[in-house]
């Protein structure tokens, strides 16, 4: 079953202004894959769940053309108003019946939208849609994300984002279980393919006003989960852990400068020459 929880043009627009992109060196590590297993040219990529367009835009640069799926119509419209890249067609979609021919494609990828995707029925499509010797890269990131700001005690910085981080844990989806990198080494040990990678602990650090982590956050599905069961207790949290990480850091602006350190994980694969 697919779930679909970010279709709102409010949470689409959050998206767009908050939502951390992969790095370029996360990117580059999926290029060299590619070029490893299959090669070059690369002439067509499809990027599945794309949400606003951010890690499209990062990929679209090195293949001849792109396709950009979602589900959410809002989601899409957004990623229409800030693509001016003309490689770029953006189609709305569930990502279990993609519209691209059989063995079409060079790579697919799903960057924090797999876990949300009816997963067998999204493999098999990526198989079929894959050309021999074609890729796919499923990534994304832990919530563990890390705080630091100078002569300031990282460890109280993060204990408070834990906290805020535990507060919605209630609100998360069941459908993620407890944790959603289990869900993706679960597809990794699933794949019948024999060129397959796994890497954790890719870390992608970020300087951004302290408001865009706490708009970054309040993008989580499971925080959005609480604005719509109740708003004051959602904007109160939220007001709450903005004011006591600006205590700690002896600061009056949200708009002060942070760093912000988030745990990527990935899943690599190779469709084999005869499948």
């Amino acid at each position: 079953m697919t779930y679909r929880l970010f279709e709102g043009k409010d949470h689409a627009s959050s998206y767009w202004k908050f939502r951390i992109s992969p790095s370029d060196k996360l990117i580059q590590q999926v290029l060299d894959f590619l070029e490893k297993h299959k090669g070059h040219p690369f002439e067509l990529a499809v990027d599945v769940g794309c949400g606003s367009g951010q890690g499209t835009v990062l990929l679209a640069k090195h293949f001849a053309s792109m396709v950009a799926t979602d589900v959410s119509p809002a989601q899409v419209e957004m990623a229409l108003q800030h693509s001016k890249e003309p490689n770029i067609t953006y189609k709305q979609c569930v990502a279990e019946e993609l519209p691209l021919a059989d063995s079409s494609v060079d790579l697919v990828t799903a960057m924090s939208a797999f876990h949300w995707f009816d997963r067998p029925r999204f493999l098999q499509e990526a198989h079929r849609v894959l050309k021999p010797r074609g890729c796919m890269a499923l990534l994304n990131y832990t919530m563990d994300m890390e705080l630091s700001y100078p002569d300031c005690c990282s460890q109280t910085l993060n204990q408070i984002c834990q906290e805020f981080y535990a507060a919605l844990v209630p609100y998360r989806s069941s459908h993620l279980g407890s944790n959603s990198i289990e869900l993706y080494r679960e597809a990794y040990k699933s794949l019948p393919y024999p060129d397959k990678e796994w890497h954790e602990c890719v870390r992608v650090k970020r300087s951004m006003p302290l408001s865009s982590f706490m708009g970054f956050v309040e993008s989580f599905s499971s925080y959005q989960t609480l604005v719509r069961e109740d708003l004051q207790k959602a904007t109160a949290l939220s007001q709450d852990i903005s004011h006591r990480l600006m205590s700690v850091m002896k600061v009056s602006s949200a708009e002060t400068e942070v760093d912000v350190s988030v745990r990527y994980y990935c899943l690599l694969a190779c469709k084999p020459e005869e499948a």
